[in-house]
């Protein structure tokens, strides 16, 4: 009789199991989740991003200084803080189930971080530019556009991320799509 009950016991247990759904594909974590998870937090740093982008471009090159340093200062620190964001939006969602999966989110994650403490460091040699000699601030504003570019040149490994399943998974998400910057971002105050 006791084995009878351990029969039937062991397999009630195999049949909780089966249906507790152990083996289900609905527990499995696929590359679109993790691209909504990242996209949805991802995508008030898109919107930051894109404001601060105009910003710059709308502040007139021939302008007065001040006006010029206070837009590019805010731009920076906004592009510094957006990076920031991304950085933590894709440590947050953990990594892709995808061949190599953590090595491309620890990269890009370390690009963004990179890149905001590049934007900072501009941010501190805009607000440290001579505003009252017109040449003198001219003359800072190059290496400042030369850093820019150099920013805007290094980002293998985000290319790297949008690329293959991960950057197919991105594009499907809303919060991955490009924004457009509100009216008032070109605007200083």
């Amino acid at each position: 009789m006791n084995k009878k009950l351990a029969v039937a016991l062991s397999g009630g247990a195999v049949l909780v199991l089966a249906l507790s759904g152990c083996s289900s594909d609905e527990d499995k974590f696929t590359v679109d989740d993790w691209a909504k998870k990242y996209c949805d937090a991802a995508q008030p740093q898109i919107k930051k991003r894109a404001e601060a982008e105009q910003l710059i471009r709308s502040t007139a090159s021939d302008g007065k200084p001040a006006d010029i340093q206070t837009a590019d200062s805010k731009a920076f620190q906004d592009l510094s803080d957006a990076d920031k964001g991304h950085a933590a939006a894709l440590r947050a969602a953990g990594t892709p189930p995808v061949d190599g999966g953590e090595k491309l989110v620890k990269d890009a994650a370390a690009e963004f971080d990179a890149e905001s403490t590049a934007y900072l460091n501009l941010k501190k040699q805009v607000d440290a530019l001579d505003i009252q000699n017109q040449q003198n601030f001219a003359d800072g504003l190059k290496p400042i556009a030369e850093g820019l570019a150099k920013i805007e040149q290094n980002q293998t490994a985000r290319q790297k991320l949008r690329s293959g399943e991960t950057g197919t998974a991105m594009a499907k998400q809303p919060g991955c799509k490009p924004v457009k910057p509100s009216p008032a971002a070109g605007s200083v105050t």
